[in-house]
């Protein structure tokens, strides 16, 4: 669908030039009439427009990836930039104590967010209008829109928690009469759970053959997520008070549905090159796209500021890795992760990386001075491609970007950018999320294969670990957990190994602050990380995490403003 799924501007267009029998019916410029919209055509064009907005992002506190929201926050990254003013907000994220209610950057996401789900909502209006005759995919369809409005009320619900929920009946300019507060914190669980529900039991198992159309086992997929996160139920202090047993059993029995269709890709590198898109183990991604008939494609513009400073890039050094996240990838002389003592000392040089035992994932996620970058034995990341060493280290991402020679990379000056997909859910999350709800049912045993399959597939993912000799480019040693021989796998320890498992799987992808507030752990564990922090990088000396407040952003003082105070703001933002 790279080519298909895009915004369609040209055909909506071209409905202005139907003939007319009088030109009295003729619309006024710029409009659509009643007539030109219902029908299937338009019903069509409406639909990819609403997918359109999977991609519809920019660098600049604009984006739809999660990276400058879950990663900055949760201890995996540090802003990276020109310093602290460059692009400033993304500082307040990550340092907290600064953080306000009118940030800029949060009202453009809201408005996004919500702009895109109003593209949903007119693609439903119309179809609603159509019948089956006329349009006889109207069913199908009607899915897929409440699937997408479902997603960008999912990410919202991440960021702000409360928040209104709005659909085809009404109006976008009437969004402001419905209150963020019409229903409680589960109630709007429940109706997220229930867009994907309908979506699950609507779609085909293959919708139009197209990879980024939305089909059942993507919507049991993203049922799955929601009723994980809807079973943590929390307080009016975001405080978790509760796991719902209910909603983890069906979370287990769709995981076991989407077993048999979707596997792990056989190295863990396939998932970050352009290559091995839309693989086995991708879900649900966006599709990105290059030499598609427009200027410059459709770019992932998440990760355009994410590329070092070297000749063959140039811009931007932003979202760099933290020592606290590179020390996590340490194991003992089992192969274990060092749960208590992996932040004693740091591991920080290409020398000790070969020496050290480490998981290794941990290359394919950082860039490491000394070490080849991006896979590429001969193209050595150097301290000199590092934009603010002084303030962020020199560490940088590896997931998101890639190569200059790649066929999917795109300069689009003074930037750099690529049509590498995006993922947005893949089936080693999924896996994880089976293996957590097992726990946390008091099924520590199941979840134990779950576990060891993720990190059996990273320990056989060191082939393009290697240096020009052919040499591996560190001492790699990840172990299988075996209860009673190197853990005594009880509840707890079970808990600890998930928790870790889905830090080091999922580093740098934006998903780690949201899995701290879900557990009902992000005040203890994001001051742990700040007290050893502070004492690495001078500019988070004044940062703090205040419990029963910064678990989420607050409302944005506009939106709160624009509608003329109906919505209410987050606990501990008054």
């Amino acid at each position: 669908m790279k080519k298909t799924i895009n915004i369609v501007y040209t055909a909506l267009s071209l409905l202005l030039l139907s003939s007319c029998s009088d030109y009295l019916d003729i619309n006024p410029k710029g409009q659509l009439g009643e007539n030109q919209l219902n029908n299937a055509e338009a019903a069509e064009n409406l639909v990819i427009a609403a997918y359109s907005s999977l991609g519809n992002e920019n660098y600049n506190n604009k984006t739809n990836s999660l990276w400058p929201y879950g990663d900055l926050r949760s201890g995996d990254a540090y802003k990276g930039g020109a310093g602290t003013g460059d692009m400033e907000e993304w500082n307040l994220y990550e340092t907290f104590v600064s953080m306000r209610v009118d940030v800029g950057g949060l009202d453009q996401k809201w408005y996004r967010q919500y702009v895109a789900i109003s593209r949903a909502n007119n693609a439903l209006r119309v179809i609603n209008g159509l019948n089956v005759t006329d349009y006889p995919k109207k069913e199908i369809r009607t899915a897929e829109m409440r699937f997408l409005r479902a997603h960008y009320l999912f990410e919202l619900k991440l960021l702000f928690k409360y928040i209104p929920f709005v659909d085809e009946t009404l109006e976008p300019e009437a969004y402001i009469t419905v209150s963020n507060r019409e229903f409680t914190d589960a109630e709007q669980w429940n109706k997220i759970i229930d867009e994907f529900r309908f979506a699950a039991t609507t779609l085909p198992e293959s919708n139009d053959g197209q990879k980024g159309r939305v089909n059942q086992y993507m919507a049991k997929a993203y049922l799955a997520k929601a009723l994980l996160y809807a079973a943590y139920e929390q307080n009016e202090q975001h405080e978790v008070t509760g796991v719902n047993a209910q909603k983890l059993e069906e979370v287990v029995t769709l995981v076991q549905e989407l077993e048999g269709r979707y596997d792990l890709s056989q190295d863990y590198a396939f998932n970050f090159l352009c290559e091995y898109e839309n693989g086995p183990e991708s879900i649900f991604a966006v599709q990105n796209s290059l030499n598609d008939g427009t200027e410059f494609g459709r770019l992932d513009w998440s990760a355009m500021l994410n590329y070092p400073m070297n000749s063959e890039y140039g811009c931007c050094g932003f979202h760099q890795p933290s020592q606290n996240l590179v020390n996590a990838f340490k194991t003992d002389t089992d192969g274990l992760p060092q749960f208590k003592d992996f932040n004693n000392t740091d591991l920080s040089t290409a020398a000790q990386v070969k020496t050290q035992h480490v998981d290794p994932r941990l290359l394919h996620t950082v860039a490491i001075v000394g070490l080849p970058y991006k896979y590429k034995a001969d193209f050595i990341f150097q301290n000199s491609w590092v934009r603010q060493m002084e303030t962020y280290g020199n560490y940088m991402s590896l997931k998101e970007v890639v190569l200059p020679d790649n066929p999917c990379f795109k300069k689009v000056n003074p930037f750099m950018s690529s049509s590498k997909n995006r993922d947005i859910i893949r089936f080693d999350d999924v896996l994880l999320w089976k293996a957590e709800a097992l726990i946390e049912l008091g099924r520590p045993a199941e979840a134990l294969p779950i576990i060891n399959k993720i990190r059996k597939r990273a320990a056989e993912s060191t082939f393009r670990l290697v240096d020009s000799q052919g040499a591996p480019t560190g001492q790699f040693k990840i172990a299988e957990y075996k209860d009673g021989v190197n853990c005594a796998w009880t509840q707890s320890y079970a808990r600890e190994a998930l928790r870790w498992e889905r830090r080091l799987e999922f580093a740098m992808e934006g998903f780690r602050f949201f899995d701290l507030v879900r557990w009902g752990i992000a005040d203890t564990y994001v001051n742990g990380y700040l007290q050893k922090e502070k004492t690495r990088r001078n500019y988070l000396a004044a940062s703090v995490f205040k419990k029963n407040r910064d678990e989420y952003f607050p409302i944005p003082l506009s939106q709160i403003n624009f509608s003329k105070k109906l919505y209410i703001q987050n606990f501990g933002w008054n």
